[in-house]
């Protein structure tokens, strides 16, 4: 793993640690999770499971109990490794790996008789892999808030960074599919020109399709346009500004606004911080400088 790499593990790590995320049908989609694949370790047998949630400390998983699985716990004195199975996004093969745990609380799971919901605490640090995973998720989360202003113009440069594949994209329009032109993006809304009249278009329910590569993605962003403006020069054309429906935004989109926002500011703190690695450099032997000044002087 590269020092970026590390650094970017470390500091999601320490950020996130206690903070769970639940395995949704978008969130089973957006880490890769292959759930036919993930188990629970108990001595030297095992059970399938699902995963309910997450974190950096701990998990909760839904399990058959009826299989032996307490009594096989006690004898464990509740010692369990959880076995998980991601897809890896830059072949697809499965990226597999365990986390040693206890079990703290087992509790019956909507009323069930036989399936329990199962309260793990991780006795290890999970693997790298893990918090990456899990870390890209939170960190765009936390960033989707606090960068909710922040609009990305779409030019030939920005288009290639977000891995837009292009900036020709389709807005269904009350289902009804409508060529545009992307202008400008942002975690919560963006901005298209297209052919028509605004007083058809503004306040209609609206899905902007988005197609991304490398891994090859998708997304249908729901939400409607809010309003409009002319575009110069092209009295056929108009600017319409689309707002999502919040809680409907995949979180892969967000990942993929999150990770070029990132981007652009580490390019935009290199400056910096070579700028001030070189002064502290200074700062460190006075009595060169000091020398370097008098010969100057001479």
């Amino acid at each position: 793993m590269g020092i970026l790499n590390t650094q970017r593990v470390e500091s999601f790590y320490n950020t996130f640690k206690g903070i769970d995320i639940t395995f949704t049908k978008d969130m089973i989609q957006v880490t890769g999770l292959i759930t036919e694949q993930v188990h629970l370790k108990c001595g030297s047998d095992f059970w399938p499971c699902v995963f309910f949630s997450t974190s950096f400390q701990g998990a909760k998983i839904v399990a058959n109990i009826k299989s032996g699985l307490i009594d096989k716990l006690q004898k464990a004195n509740n010692s369990i490794s959880l076995r998980y199975c991601f897809k890896n996004p830059e072949d697809g093969t499965p990226l597999t790996f365990f986390v040693a745990g206890r079990v703290l609380g087992v509790a019956p799971y909507k009323n069930s008789n036989d399936v329990s919901l199962l309260s793990i605490q991780f006795t290890q640090r999970p693997p790298d892999d893990l918090i990456e995973i899990i870390g890209r998720v939170l960190d765009a989360n936390v960033n989707s808030k606090k960068r909710k202003d922040e609009k990305i113009l779409i030019t030939n440069d920005s288009q290639r960074k977000l891995k837009l594949l292009s900036k020709e994209t389709v807005a269904f329009i009350q289902e009804v599919p409508r060529r545009c032109i992307l202008r400008e993006l942002s975690f919560y809304n963006a901005k298209v020109v297209m052919l028509g009249v605004a007083k058809f278009i503004v306040d209609k329910e609206t899905a902007l399709r988005f197609d991304f590569d490398d891994p090859r993605e998708s997304f249908l962003v729901k939400g409607k346009f809010v309003n409009s403006e002319e575009v110069a020069g092209k009295q056929e054309m108009i600017a319409l500004s689309m707002d999502y429906d919040e809680p409907k935004i995949p979180m892969g989109y967000k990942i993929r606004i999150n990770e070029y926002m990132n981007a652009v500011r580490a390019v935009e703190r290199e400056p910096a911080v070579k700028q001030k690695t070189k002064g502290d450099k200074t700062a460190e032997n006075p009595e060169e400088n000091a020398e370097a000044e008098e010969e100057s002087a001479k």
